[in-house]
């Protein structure tokens, strides 16, 4: 049996993943530090349908404490290991910047660092389409340089990517990173805008629609990205046999390392995403039309050439099929 380290197990995305790889028998050991960034309540009933597995261990504790990571390591042989784990929010990192610094920077350090001394197979973790910062040049390609972050949470997400190459380099560390779009579904996190939109639209409040409803996001299905995560993970990053130092693409490298976007590869305006919201919900949304918000960009919008070459995928759901499955769970969670 293939055992996997799953960090930010009870978050959205880890939660997820971790029910995928245990539905295929693989034993899957979860870290988490179940902090209050949204509603512990919501982490912990992920977690109870996991604990119900027999494959599956947690272990709480925070990615900052080397001790608590070298501690996991030690304790288990990892064929994989995939993190997930992290402070997340654009606008959150105005607020609370040394939040990142300590989760997204030491916590990345600590899971590269133990990675390194048990030579594990494979470290594939999450990066952001944040990266693109205001990037023009549509569809966002992985070979684009990104170096102009909106904000501290891509900036962060941009040094995971460094950091992980210069192991990749020093180390022969085999290295994945995946830049995910706009990831929505059942069990997602409250801050996303669908769940404030479908909370409030239920309580009949006003929802803010920022830009006048005109921002693009390459909404992006969560079994979609389960998906193309599990099968990346799968395929161990390698060397480019191609890789040319005097002119580099920087989502390859002479060393064992390789960045993918996941997207939906069909960016959607925010109004139209409210109208699928509505027609799901079968209520009308108040509207409270305001300006972009600092750190946020335009649109976003994924070119998913090099993933589907990669690994055979391309997600495929469509917004009015992902929308209606997140608001039946809703309804269903909430007893609505």
């Amino acid at each position: 049996m293939s055992t996997y380290l799953v960090t930010g197990a009870a978050g959205f995305i880890g939660y997820h993943l971790t029910r995928r790889l245990l539905d295929r028998g693989v034993h899957v050991v979860g870290f988490d530090n179940l902090n209050d960034y949204y509603s512990v309540s919501l982490k912990q009933d992920r977690l109870a349908q996991l604990l119900s597995h027999d494959h599956f261990t947690m272990v709480e504790a925070d990615l900052a404490d080397q001790s608590a990571v070298d501690g996991v390591f030690a304790k288990h042989d990892f064929d994989r290991v995939v993190h997930l784990a992290a402070q997340a929010g654009v606008r959150y990192s105005l607020e609370n910047p040394r939040a990142y610094a300590q989760s997204n920077l030491v916590g990345f350090v600590n899971i590269l660092e133990a990675c390194r001394h048990a030579q594990t197979p494979h470290l594939t973790y999450a990066s952001s389409s944040s990266v693109y910062g205001g990037g023009t040049q549509m569809p966002f390609a992985t070979d684009a340089r990104v170096d102009h972050p909106y904000s501290l949470y891509a900036a962060t997400k941009k040094s995971n990517e460094l950091m992980a190459h210069s192991y990749s380099h020093l180390y022969g560390l085999p290295t994945t990173g995946l830049r995910f779009f706009t990831v929505y579904g059942p069990w997602g996190r409250p801050d996303m805008a669908l769940f404030l939109f479908t909370k409030a639209i239920l309580e009949g409040r006003p929802i803010d629609v920022f830009n006048g409803g005109k921002m693009r996001r390459d909404f992006t299905y969560i079994d979609d990205i389960v998906e193309g995560v599990d099968r990346t993970s799968q395929q161990i990053a390698k060397p480019d046999p191609n890789f040319d130092p005097g002119n580099p693409n920087p989502a390859t490298s002479a060393a064992p390392y390789q960045l993918y976007n996941i997207g939906n590869n069909e960016p959607v305006e925010l109004g139209h995403f409210i109208e699928v919201i509505e027609d799901a919900l079968g209520i009308k949304a108040q509207k409270n039309l305001l300006p972009m918000q600092p750190g946020d960009v335009p649109a976003t919008y994924a070119d998913i050439n090099a993933l589907e070459s990669a690994v055979g995928f391309r997600p495929a759901t469509s917004i009015e099929v992902g929308v209606k499955k997140f608001v039946d769970w809703y309804r269903d969670y909430y007893a609505i």
